[in-house]
């Protein structure tokens, strides 16, 4: 029978319930994007970051080494370098608030819970610069202040305080149409406030006692891919060069300084590959493929005790397993090799990061000087560790990111105050045409502060618009939208709906075009034919003869055509 108190194994049990019911529901809450596009990513945003941190705690869980401090320590940092989109980065911010609260209790009582709750809510608004209500902050705030009402008014029972404030919150979440005029059009209520609800409802399932088996979402073959041979599978073990998984967590006897850390993965790399080094405050996770893991142990040891150690012999393991994770690492070796910056590059004063897709796109970036490309974009949300690996990679004193998306600037920013030994500018781009015409802006010998300035003021003057397909039937923004229908959607909504890509991209122009305006920038996408473009091209030109008029191969997916005028 659940007691009244939490402890840690409690706690873990309740954090990976929740996690588990918000993969399984992820799917569902996308769909309550309230644009209709084929990229509605909330709950796969929410999925992916809280799965960054419940494999961690799993892991602790499984070697029955769970502490207080070291579960926090895994919520918090975990979730925090996973973090992917608007959505997912706010819930991060979330659970670091919450585990500041609880990290130094051996167990957690229902004051403690209400204390957590509100500095959760209060770490993640500061998060965002212009909090905006109906939203999940709305419904985290409300099971907030439920939380510290029970606890003021004496509540002992915790089964009682959970069920209230989870029912609460979803009240709160019933009302965000009310408080969103654009949820209550698209009859939909906030999927970031669902997906919270979503975790909570899983948690207090795990403290009545429902059993969970957590099941972390791993890498899946291609639709229709076939099964690798047995010589396929033969090859791929030959080919590995270092044959032990090596995974531990070290508690540091004191801070890791920017030296050690440096030393500690240059050590790694000497005697393995597929390093991953992660240092947090007091915690240094470890993970390195070897083939003397004793070695890579041995020099641990020097920083501070082990715990979490797990050696696994990978020539042994499953042979579909093995060819998966050949295949994943020549993917990333492919874009980290496409998309790099030269090994010999010489320290440069500033240096470029731009989040983009599409090999036209990606070739207009370089050819302006960026120096590393994420790939991703609205379909797929880089994470902040993806951030942090980029601004490892780039050689500069100075790193300008371009997010070009409006859900990847908060994930661009959570790296920058996460990152130590390089200056991180974050120019809010949203889009990928305001930055084309930040890069075009900077200014060689201004400063940063300067650069920051003269970017940021000329992504102000881009207007963009995107044309892309529905998803499903919806009335927004005053159109009727039918699935399979083209959008053109502006910085603010829909500009045209219609049956025509080019039309719809024409109309959408139209709109764009109402203050005057003298230049024209049209991006076609990778399911564009080329001679179509042109003619809309021709069109458009001969429509606003005072104004340029520019054609270009973007190569995007999804997105039929990228316009920008300025």
């Amino acid at each position: 029978m659940a007691g009244n108190t939490i402890d840690a194994k409690m706690l873990a049990k309740m954090f990976l319930a929740g996690a588990q019911n918000l993969e399984s529901k992820k799917e569902w809450i996308n769909e309550l994007n309230v644009f209709p596009v084929p990229d509605g990513d909330t709950g796969t945003n929410m999925t992916l970051t809280i799965m960054s941190a419940a494999r961690d705690v799993a892991a602790m869980d499984a070697n029955n080494d769970l502490d207080m401090p070291s579960l926090a320590k895994a919520i918090s940092s975990g979730s925090l370098r996973g973090a992917r989109g608007n959505s997912g980065v706010i819930l991060s911010q979330l659970f670091r608030g919450f585990t500041k609260v609880i990290r130094d209790c051996e167990t957690i009582d229902i004051p403690t819970l209400a204390l957590a709750g509100e500095r959760a809510v209060e770490t993640a608004y500061k998060a965002v610069m212009k909090p905006k209500e109906g939203t999940i902050l709305t419904v985290a705030k409300g099971a907030s202040l439920k939380a510290r009402e029970l606890a003021d008014a004496g509540e002992s029972d915790m089964g009682s305080f959970l069920s209230a404030v989870i029912e609460q919150a979803a009240y709160v979440l019933s009302q965000t149409p009310e408080m969103l005029p654009v949820l209550k059009q698209a009859g939909v209520v906030d999927s970031g406030g669902q997906g919270l609800l979503q975790v909570l409802k899983g948690a207090y399932e795990a403290f009545l006692g429902k059993e969970v088996a957590f099941s972390p979402e791993g890498p899946t073959a291609a639709a229709g891919a076939p099964f690798a041979s047995s010589s396929a599978q033969a090859q791929a073990e030959a080919e590995i060069r270092f044959g032990y998984c090596t995974e531990f967590i070290i508690m540091l006897s004191k801070p890791f300084n920017i030296k050690q850390e440096k030393d500690f993965k240059a050590y790694l790399e000497s005697i393995g590959d597929s390093i991953v080094l992660v240092a947090d405050e007091d915690v240094v996770k470890v993970h390195v493929h070897t083939n003397d893991p004793g070695l890579a142990i041995q020099k641990a040891l020097k920083y501070g005790a082990l715990s979490n150690m797990k050696i696994d012999n990978m020539r042994l393991e499953h042979h579909e397993k093995v060819i998966r994770m050949s295949q994943q690492a020549e993917k990333e070796a492919a874009i980290s090799a496409q998309s790099a910056p030269e090994p010999e590059q010489e320290r440069q004063a500033a240096g470029f990061i731009a989040v983009s897709v599409g090999e036209g796109i990606n070739a207009i970036f370089r050819e302006l000087g960026v120096n590393h490309i994420i790939e991703g974009g609205q379909t797929m949300n880089p994470s902040t560790q993806d951030m942090l690996n980029a601004i490892d990679q780039v050689n500069a004193d100075t790193v300008f990111i371009l997010p070009n998306n409006k859900n990847i600037i908060l994930a661009a920013n959570q790296a920058k105050y996460m990152n130590e030994d390089k200056r991180i500018i974050v120019i809010p781009t949203r889009t990928i045409a305001q930055g084309i015409t930040a890069v075009i802006n900077y200014v060689p010998d201004a400063g940063p502060e300067e650069n920051e300035t003269v970017m940021s003021d000329a992504i102000g003057a881009v207007k963009t618009g995107e044309v892309t397909y529905a998803v499903r039937d919806t009335v927004i923004d005053g159109y009727e939208i039918h699935e399979g229908d083209y959008m053109g959607i502006g910085d603010n909504g829909i500009l045209a709906v219609g049956q025509s890509v080019e039309a719809v991209t024409e109309t959408m122009i139209d709109h764009m075009m109402e203050d005057e305006k003298e230049l024209i920038s049209i991006y076609y996408g990778e399911d564009v034919n080329e001679e179509d473009a042109v003619e809309l091209h021709d069109r458009v030109a001969l429509k606003y003869p005072s104004c340029d008029v520019e054609l270009q191969y973007g190569g995007q997916p999804i997105y039929y055509y990228i316009v920008s005028v300025e």
